[in-house]
């Protein structure tokens, strides 16, 4: 109510200060009119005046000029008739009696040579004085004054400032009224709702939001207030489900757990992760820039750490117009809405990132690691590139923890092997840890690589070097083992290189499990939603398949579609009732394998089609583009199955997508042996996606699956999804980091 007075007081000044600036101008401009009428007047008095007092001045008799005056001041205040000299030759008695100056409007005149007007006063009395000169034998003689009075001109003026002060009065009751009303309308009603919607929320309620203040005017004001209500639900949320897991005796990690086991084990320290893909690009549309985030699990699992410790985030600025959003050091404070933590970007060239990214990184170490029956490509300029990404990286490190005593760094992936080492020779005292997302090969095929030694020194110079599975970590300390001379320290699985430890750990990586449905509003059917995706793709089916992958010779595709042919062939009843969607996101094409592939698998897909289809109904739909998750998930909550066939893999992480999505509990997971999740997934149906009769009869198996021992296949499988989440891995990976021991630097060497 106060906040409300206030204004519409405020509100009320401001107007009839505005009123009274326009009544006052308004006021001036009808006083200048009256003045101008007068002196249009006055002129033409003067004019005719002048001519009737010529005679009389010609003969130089004063006293017939005086009786002219006289005579024709009757109904004036006077007339006077002045010399070249300003001395008065006749002057009306009335105005001789009040006059005690010549006016200046005389002096005007005939310093002018023409007519010329002013205000006076004579005995208190408004007086309007016009004098013109007078010519004879065209030769200015003398001056004619005539005074008029001005009285009217007071009066209409009084009148004037009345009548708008009675104005003013009125508005001055009625403005402060409807200004009340009007901000009681404008501001109070949202505001009111505004707050009622938030103590709603603070009660508990989720309701939906309401009409907020105006966007204009209290913009920050509302931005904060939808921050706050969002960070108020999380926070509810998480609470709730902690609440939850207490009872349960059980111990699930959330965003807000990791938060809190950040703050704790790095003990207020930042956190400094580095990798090949932002978290968040630039994209330029058209005339505007939007800001787009990269499908990635990393984003999800990093982002609660970096926010909890206001870390630092260091990558390659990909995005076109991420050169436009940074300030002079290359920052960028991130997310966009709510910046909680730095984006530091790093810029390549062309060649750059041709010879480091395209060229060692996926053409060298990617088929290297991937035993998937494609010659890696090792060439000596792109090894070269590799070196001087992996420095320029460096330097962008080392110039973010120059200020950080003990910093903590997170290297991401194989594209940064040479960068543990790099950091360390110049920071010792840095805890620097690497993890590598894609599996280690054994020792035989690794040591294809000619510069094995170099890339294994630059990942020894980590603390902690990390893979999915056990079975990596023992393929990479035999790998150490036999190229480099060391000590291997198998119980504790830690490489001793003169006398820096290197521990080497598992840690599975995951996703985010869903806390509530998948979709908004009630459960749907999986049934209703698999009618609704076929009858957009235009297929007449009763059973749906999905599989989700870039477009990749590790992947498995083309075993997986020869898989699903054999299927056909050898359970009949279900073509025409069978369809499998590949959702293949084409990947690396500037590379020649991998344009290749992409062309090689929608051929062979439209072969078995065209072997099989019939009208209205087709086996394979391949969608070849980019999906979005929000886009990906209808087709995991419809599918019978999902088809995750990968030659070699890490780890796989729509194996547990798949899982995470199903919260019907419905759904089989037909999962490769040679993929990571298979570690985990023992429910999944495990095949070798090279045995084409034994991927066609997991198929038919899945299909024809008793629905309860399917349920209690999927229950077990998303328990374990559900425990060991992307958070559960990037806490173990923290915890790990945090706990290593840093050693004095005298005890590191380079080599």
């Amino acid at each position: 109510m106060r906040m409300g007075l206030r204004v519409a007081v405020a509100l009320t000044v401001v107007l009839i200060l505005v009123a009274c600036l326009f009544a006052f101008f308004e006021a001036q401009g009808e006083r200048r009119h009256i003045k101008r009428d007068m002196a249009r007047s006055a002129e033409v008095l003067a004019a005719s005046l002048a001519e009737a007092i010529e005679v009389p001045l010609d003969k130089g008799s004063h006293a017939a000029l005086q009786h002219t005056l006289d005579r024709l001041g009757e109904r004036l205040v006077g007339l006077a008739v002045y010399n070249l000299k300003g001395e008065p030759l006749a002057i009306t008695p009335a105005l001789a009696a009040g006059l005690k100056t010549r006016p200046d409007a005389v002096d005007a005149a005939l310093a002018a040579k023409a007519g010329r007007g002013s205000f006076i006063q004579i005995d208190n009395r408004a007086v309007y004085v016009y004098a013109i000169p007078i010519f004879r034998d065209q030769v200015v003689d003398g001056t004619l004054a005539v005074f008029n009075d001005a009285t009217a001109l007071q009066e209409q003026s009084d009148k004037l400032w009345r009548e708008t002060l009675k104005r003013l009065l009125v508005e001055m009751l009625l403005i402060p009224f409807f200004a009340f009303l009007v901000v009681r309308w404008s501001l109070r009603g949202p505001i009111a709702r505004t707050a009622q919607w938030m103590k709603d929320l603070r009660k508990g309620k989720s309701i939906p939001r309401p009409g907020m203040l105006d966007e204009d005017l209290f913009k920050p004001l509302t931005q904060e207030v939808r921050h706050f209500a969002r960070s108020l639900e999380v926070a509810r949320a998480t609470a709730e489900k902690e609440a939850r897991l207490r009872n349960l005796a059980h111990s699930l990690w959330t965003p807000e757990r990791l938060r809190m086991h950040v703050r704790d084990k790095l003990e207020g320290q930042p956190l400094f992760v580095v990798s090949n893909r932002e978290p968040y690009e630039h994209i330029r549309q058209g005339n505007s820039v939007r800001v787009v985030v990269p499908p990635s699990g990393l984003v999800t699992a990093l982002e609660p750490i970096l926010r909890a410790c206001d870390g630092t985030w260091i990558a390659h600025g990909a995005g076109d117009a991420d050169r436009e959003n940074v300030d002079q050091r290359d920052r960028q404070r991130v997310p966009p809405e709510e910046p909680a933590y730095t984006l530091r970007r790093v810029w390549l060239t062309a060649k750059e990132e041709a010879g480091y990214y395209l060229g060692f990184s996926n053409e060298g170490l990617w088929p290297l690691c991937h035993i998937a029956h494609t010659r890696p490509l090792f060439r000596a300029e792109d090894w070269a590139y590799y070196q001087e990404v992996n420095q320029k990286f460096a330097d962008a490190v080392l110039e973010e923890i120059k200020n950080t005593e003990q910093p903590a760094v997170l290297v991401q992936d194989y594209h940064f092997a040479l960068l543990p080492r790099l950091i360390k020779e110049k920071r010792p005292d840095a805890r620097v840890a690497i993890f590598w997302h894609i599996p280690w090969p054994n020792p035989e095929a690794f040591g294809i690589c000619p510069w094995q030694s170099e890339v294994l020194e630059g990942l020894l110079g980590a603390d902690l070097v990390g893979f999915h599975t056990q079975a990596h970590c023992m393929n990479f300390l035999e790998t150490v083992d036999r190229a480099l001379e060391c000590r291997i320290e198998w119980d504790r699985s830690a490489v001793d290189r003169s006398g820096h430890f290197t521990s080497v750990r598992p840690f599975p990586i995951s996703v985010a499990f869903p806390d509530s449905p998948a979709q908004p509003g009630p459960p749907r059917s999986p049934y209703t939603e698999r009618a609704e995706l076929f009858k957009r793709l235009g297929v007449h089916a009763t059973y749906l398949g999905v599989g989700v992958d870039r477009v990749d010779y590790t992947k498995g595709i083309l075993e997986r579609f020869h898989g699903v042919e054999r299927f056909l062939e050898k359970y009949p009843s279900y073509q025409k009732q069978f369809t499998f969607v590949q959702m293949g996101a084409p990947s690396r094409t500037n590379i020649k394998r991998y344009s290749d592939l992409l062309a090689e698998v929608g051929a062979e897909a439209e072969r078995i089609n065209q072997r099989f289809q019939s009208i209205g109904w087709q086996p394979i739909v391949f969608l070849k583009k980019q999906h979005s998750h929000a886009e990906i998930e209808p087709y995991y909550r419809a599918a019978d199955l999902c088809l995750v066939t990968s030659l070699h893999d890490g780890m796989n992480l729509v194996a547990k997508e798949f899982v995470a999505t199903r919260n019907d509990d419905e759904g089989a997971l037909i999962l490769s042996h040679f993929a990571g999740a298979s570690r985990e997934l023992h429910d999944a149906l495990v095949v070798n996606p090279y045995d084409t009769e034994q991927l066609a009869d997991a198929i038919h198996f899945a299909l024809e699956m008793d629905p309860d021992e399917r349920r209690a296949r999927m229950q077990r499988m998303r328990r374990v999804v559900k425990e060991n989440n992307i958070y559960r891995w990037a806490g173990n990976l923290i915890a790990e980091l945090a706990e290593i021991r840093i050693e004095r630097p005298e005890t590191i060497r380079t080599h």
